[in-house]
C-alpha cells in the first residue's frame, strides 16, 4: 500500500478557510477584541501626532506664541502614553494568543488523530503529520496573533488618514490615493505566484520531515543495506527542491514591497510640488502642509506592511490548508448520533451504559476490500463461540490479518455485518469494544518509561501489585527482577533498551492486566528465540481459558492446543478443525506442519537456533 501523496492546494487567497480557522480561536476572541481596540487606539494616536505638530507649526512656531504650551504638552503627552499603553497590551495579548492558538490547534489535532482509523495512517506518512503539527501549528499561531492584528491597525490607520486627508485638501488626496488601485493590480499579480511558491515550500517541508523519521527510525536498515549514499541523494534532492522554492517566494515578495513604496514616492513628490505651490500662493498653511506630507509619506508604511502581511498570509495559508485538512479529516470509521448518545464516545464514555461482553463472534456474508484495492473477503461467514481459542494460518495476504482487524473494528465491512454477543457490533461505541480487546503484536510497540508504566498502560488504575501479577502470569517477572531497578527500569524511546523478546512479555503483560474479554495474538511469537516462545505458550494456557481468543501464528507449535484452526487462502476457510483433525485430513495444513516440524529437527540436530 502506497502512502498518499500531500494534496495540492490551488485556490486563490481563500477568506473562507480563514473564517473557519478563526473559529478555532473562540476562546481568544475576548483577547483578540481588547487587542484590535488596542491597535485601532494606536493607529488613532499615529494619525493624532501629525495634528499636534500642525498646531506647534501653525500656533508657537508661526506666530511666535508661548501662550497655551502647558496644554499643548499635556495633550501630547497624554496621547503619548495612550500610544505606550496599547503598546504594551498589544504586545502582551498577542503573545499570549500566539502560544495559545499553537496550543490548541495541536491539542485539536492530536484529538483528531486518535480518532482518525487505521486506514488513515495506512496512507499518510509520519512526516507529513509532523510538520502540520509543529511547523504548520506554529505558522498559524503566528499569523493570527501578530499578522492579523497587523493588518487591523494598518487598514485602520489607513482610513483614518484618508479621512482627514480630505478634509485638508481633497482634490491632493483624490491625486494621492490614486496610486492604491494601482497597488491592488500589483497585489493580484504577486499574490498568486507567492502562494504558490509557499504551498511548495510547506509541502516540501512535510516530505522533508518524513525524510528525516524515515533515516531515523530505518537507520539500521540504511547500514545494513549500505543505503547512505543513496539517502543522502534523496534528501538532498528535497532539500534542493526546498531551497528553490523558498528563493523564489522570498525574490517575489522582496520585489512587491520595493514596488509599492516606489509607488508610494511618486505620490509624496506630487504632494509636495502641489502643497509647496499652494503654501506660496497662500492657499495653505505650512503647518498644513507639512501634516499632509507627514500622513502622504506615512500612508504608504501601512500599504506595504498590509503588502507584506498579504504576503506572510500566502505562506499562512498552505499552512492553514494543510492543518485544517487534517483536523476536519472525517474518520472512516465512527460511531452513530444515537450509539454517541447512549454509550458516549473515544473521550466522554458512558460507561454506566455498557453491556457486558462474553466475546460471540459472527461474520455475516462479510466482504471487505481496503481503500482502492481488490477485495480480500467475499462473502465470508464464520462463527466464534464465547471462550474459543481460535488460530489463523494461511500465506502472507490471504486475509488473515484483516479478520481480525475486522473483530477489533480497525476495519468495518464494506458489505454484510460482524456481531458480538448477537448485536451488530455497529450499534455499540468503539471504545466499548476496544475496551474490551487485548492484542499482542509481532513487533511490540513499548512507550518512554518504566517496565512499571508500560504494563500499566493497559489499565491505568492497575496497583503496583496488580502489574507485578500480570508479570508473573507471563513469565516476565524473572528477566525483570535481574535488571538493578526490577520494574522501575527505564525501557528507553520504542523499549530499545530491551531485546525482543523481552518487549513481547512486556507487552503480553500489559495486555493481560485489562482482562480482556477478546484477546489477540499476531504472529507474537515469529520474533523470539525458542525459550522465550516456550514461556508465552505457557502465558497462552493460563491467561487465554475463557476468554475468546485468536492467535495469527508462523510457529504451528503455538497453536497445537487451539480449539479450531482455520486454514485461511485468499480471504476464504479452505481448512478447519482442530490440530488433530487436520493432520489426518493430510491437507495443507498438514504439509504445512510437517515442513516446519522437519525444519525445526534439522536445527536441531544442527545446534541451529529457530527464530
Amino acid at each position: 500500500m502506497q502512502f498518499q501523496e500531500e494534496q495540492d492546494y490551488n485556490k486563490r487567497f481563500d477568506m473562507g478557510l480563514w473564517v473557519r480557522l478563526a473559529r478555532y480561536a473562540k476562546p481568544f476572541y475576548k483577547h483578540l477584541a481588547i487587542i484590535s481596540i488596542a491597535m485601532l487606539a494606536c493607529a488613532g494616536g499615529d494619525v493624532i501626532f501629525p495634528l499636534l505638530t500642525r498646531e506647534a507649526i501653525d500656533t508657537f512656531v508661526a506666530n511666535g506664541e508661548t501662550s497655551g504650551l502647558g496644554m499643548f504638552i499635556l495633550k501630547y503627552m497624554t496621547v503619548l502614553l495612550l500610544q505606550v499603553g496599547c503598546i504594551f497590551t498589544f504586545c502582551k495579548l498577542s503573545g499570549h494568543v500566539e502560544v495559545g492558538m499553537c496550543h490548541r490547534i495541536r491539542e485539536i489535532g492530536f484529538k483528531r488523530l486518535q480518532e482518525l482509523p487505521f486506514s488513515f495512517y495506512d496512507k499518510t506518512p509520519v512526516g507529513y503529520m509532523i510538520a502540520r503539527m509543529t511547523s504548520d501549528a506554529q505558522r498559524l499561531g503566528d499569523t493570527i496573533g501578530w499578522g492579523l492584528i497587523d493588518l487591523l491597525w494598518s487598514a485602520g490607520y489607513i482610513v483614518m488618514v484618508m479621512i482627514i486627508m480630505l478634509t485638508l485638501n481633497v482634490q491632493m488626496s483624490l491625486m494621492v490615493m490614486l496610486v492604491m488601485p494601482i497597488i491592488a493590480v500589483v497585489a493580484v499579480y504577486f499574490q498568486k505566484r507567492i502562494l504558490k511558491s509557499y504551498r511548495e515550500v510547506r509541502k516540501t517541508n512535510s516530505k522533508i520531515t518524513g525524510a528525516f523519521n524515515e533515516g531515523i527510525m530505518g537507520a539500521k536498515t540504511t547500514k545494513t543495506l549500505v543505503r547512505e549514499e543513496a539517502n543522502y541523494g534523496e534528501f538532498t534532492e528535497l532539500t534542493t527542491s526546498m531551497k528553490k522554492s523558498s528563493i523564489r517566494a522570498a525574490v517575489l515578495s522582496a520585489l512587491f514591497m520595493p514596488i509599492v513604496s516606489s509607488l508610494g514616492s511618486l505620490a509624496a513628490a506630487y504632494a509636495l510640488w502641489k502643497g509647496g505651490y499652494d503654501v506660496f500662493s497662500g492657499a495653505l498653511s505650512f503647518g498644513t502642509l507639512t501634516v499632509f506630507m507627514n500622513y502622504t509619506t506615512q500612508i504608504f508604511e501601512p500599504i506595504s506592511s498590509i503588502a507584506r502581511i498579504f504576503a506572510d498570509l500566502q505562506s499562512s495559508q498552505a499552512a492553514a490548508e494543510r492543518v485544517i485538512t487534517m483536523i476536519e479529516t472525517e474518520p472512516e470509521i465512527s460511531d452513530s448520533p444515537e450509539v454517541i448518545e447512549v454509550f458516549g464516545d473515544s473521550f466522554h464514555p458512558k460507561k454506566e451504559n455498557w453491556p457486558g461482553i462474553k466475546g460471540d463472534i459472527v461474520f455475516d456474508n462479510v466482504s471487505f476490500q481496503y481503500s482502492g484495492g481488490e477485495k480480500v473477503l467475499k462473502n465470508f461467514d464464520l462463527h466464534i463461540e464465547a471462550g474459543q481459542t481460535i488460530a489463523l494460518v494461511g500465506e502472507t495476504g490471504s486475509g488473515k490479518s484483516t479478520i481480525v482487524n475486522l473483530i477489533c473494528r480497525f476495519y468495518e465491512p464494506t458489505e454484510g455485518r460482524i456481531l458480538i454477543d448477537g448485536v451488530n457490533y455497529k450499534e455499540r461505541s468503539q471504545l466499548w469494544l476496544q475496551s474490551h480487546l487485548g492484542y499482542v503484536l509481532q513487533q511490540p510497540h513499548l512507550f518512554s518509561g518504566t517496565i512499571r508504566e508500560n504494563i500499566r498502560y493497559g489499565r491505568l488504575d492497575a496497583t503496583d501489585e496488580e502489574v507485578e501479577q500480570a508479570a508473573r502470569m507471563v513469565d516476565a517477572e524473572e528477566f525483570i527482577l535481574k535488571f538493578e531497578k526490577g520494574y522501575d527500569t527505564d525501557v528507553g524511546e520504542g523499549g530499545n533498551r530491551l531485546s525482543i523478546g523481552q518487549k513481547q512479555l512486556i507487552s503480553f503483560a500489559r495486555a493481560l492486566i485489562a482482562d480482556p474479554a477478546i484477546f489477540v495474538l499476531d504472529e507474537a511469537t515469529s520474533s523470539v528465540d525458542t525459550e522465550t516462545e516456550q514461556k508465552i505458550q505457557q502465558a497462552i494456557q493460563t491467561a487465554l481459558s475463557g476468554r475468546t481468543s485468536f492467535i495469527i501464528a508462523h510457529r504451528l507449535s503455538t497453536i497445537r492446543n487451539a480449539d479450531r484452526i482455520l486454514v485461511i487462502q485468499h480471504g476464504e476457510v479452505t481448512e478447519q478443525g482442530t490440530h488433530k483433525e487436520l493432520i489426518r485430513k493430510r491437507g495443507y495444513y498438514y504439509n504445512l506442519y510437517a515442513n516446519q516440524f522437519k525444519e525445526e529437527r534439522e536445527n536441531a540436530l544442527l545446534g541451529r537456533k529457530s527464530i
